[in-house]
């Protein structure tokens, strides 16, 4: 018998821990321990005025809080029958062009790459390499500073609304991001260039993808719930073909389709159902890099977050450019009792809210499903199928295998233990 057990998983978002028993040339029991306390969020958001929502679910994460403001202001819209100007639109996307370049170039460098260069930190990676280093603080730095131009800081922005913006950001300070923005464009192409030179493990999975998907544009913020198996829904239906369960050894709800199985969110879903729809340069970036799609190794995802690092700088540049801001920064709530949902792309995937409001905009029921709760079966899944590589190795280096197949998949542990009813009683 072999046992693996990571008590504490390292760099990944939140906590938790890896135990995997094999015996015999076979895999017992796999488990992906998420033991970091239950936050309670929808419970929170009870009684609340719908105007607070965006505000109260971007704590749920630092590095996506972005996300999160987004799906609940367009379910909060969509449940008082509003719809937002296209400038408002172009300012969201610009503004979660910010977040993807943060997360990615945090993940692609400093969290991923040092298992696949085969050290132990970035501070590691940054003795021997210190240009790459150097270029990912500066890559992630850009998405930071776009963050706070349009939020007006790049932790938990506090500009968006339901109906849009409290005010327009202020246009110099945008206009000036240009000259960085184009840097961080060419440095993100040499990102996927050297992405697929970077040694991956071998490990193929048939995956079910799921994303986003909107016919005119890579979808980040609106579209309909895509499966690579065929089935499509609309934001509005997602209950109808995603559930969540409670698992024993978790403080995260784990997400399947309503007919047991697991699926993948996340950068490799979206590249493989929407690449299509990605900007001129980041098309060409793939070509010349030769990817070849559908991608299904997990530990490639990397070269997904790298692809789509070129996306959001390319349209953000292009966002830039256009920004010219007319009219009132946010369209006029008319209260009324409703139910409303929304879904939008989070660096880790699909993230979705639904939400019910009485006549006085307070909050009734929410529903957060985050993205890494909805890819937590799977990765245990891929651990399942990684279990007979790593049957001869030494305990250590099978270890770091399996920690870096988790960490892959940028797990936001965080953003995933907030699902129990918090009930207080009593005075």
């Amino acid at each position: 018998m072999k046992t693996i057990e990571v008590p504490a998983l390292a760099r990944v978002e939140g906590e938790g821990g890896l135990y995997i028993e094999l015996q015999n040339g076979k895999a017992v029991e796999i488990r992906l321990d998420i033991y970091e306390p239950p936050r309670f969020f929808e419970g929170f958001l009870k009684d609340r005025f719908l105007q607070e929502v965006p505000d109260i679910t971007a704590r749920i994460c630092g590095i996506c809080p972005v996300a999160y403001q987004m799906s609940s202001a367009f379910a909060l819209e969509n449940a008082l029958g509003i719809k937002i100007s296209p400038q408002v639109r172009a300012m969201r996307r610009l503004m979660y062009c910010g977040e993807y370049i943060e997360s990615h170039a945090l993940h692609i460098y400093l969290l991923q790459a040092p298992d696949l260069l085969g050290k132990e930190s970035a501070l590691e990676l940054a003795a021997v390499a210190p240009d790459v280093v150097k270029n990912a603080l500066r890559l992630k730095k850009i998405g930071n500073e776009l963050l706070k131009a349009i939020g007006g800081r790049s932790v938990h922005p506090v500009s968006v609304c339901v109906g849009g913006f409290y005010q327009w950001p202020d246009a110099k300070k945008i206009n000036a991001l240009l000259p960085e923005l184009e840097w961080g464009l060419q440095a993100a192409l040499d990102c996927v260039k050297w992405s697929v030179t970077l040694p991956y493990p071998d490990l193929e999975i048939d995956y079910e993808f799921v994303a986003l998907h909107h016919p005119d544009e890579y979808a980040i913020i609106e579209g309909d719930i895509l499966s690579s198996n065929g089935r499509k829904l609309s934001i509005a239906e997602y209950e109808n073909g995603y559930i969540e369960k409670h698992v024993e050894h978790s403080n995260a709800l784990h997400g399947y389709t309503v007919d047991g199985s697991t699926y993948m969110v996340g950068p490799l879903a979206r590249l493989n159902l929407n690449h299509e729809q990605l900007l001129p340069i980041a098309r060409k970036a793939m070509k010349d890099a030769g990817i070849k799609l559908p991608i299904t190794n997990p530990y490639k995802s990397l070269i997904a977050r790298a692809v789509e690092l070129v996306q959001a700088y390319e349209e953000a540049i292009l966002l830039v450019k256009s920004y010219k801001p007319e009219g009132r920064s946010f369209v006029e709530l008319k209260l009324k009792a409703g139910e409303g949902t929304g879904a939008t792309e989070a660096p880790r995937g699909l993230l979705y809210h639904r939400y019910r409001i009485d006549d006085n905009g307070l909050i009734q029921f929410a529903k957060i499903t985050p993205p890494t709760a909805q890819n937590l079966p799977r990765i245990e899944a891929d651990l399942f199928a990684l279990a007979p590589k790593i049957l001869a190795m030494p305990v250590a280096e099978a270890t770091l295998t399996a920690e870096h197949l988790v960490r892959s998949y940028d797990p936001c542990i965080s953003c995933a233990t907030h699902f129990l009813k918090l009930e207080v009683t009593g005075k």
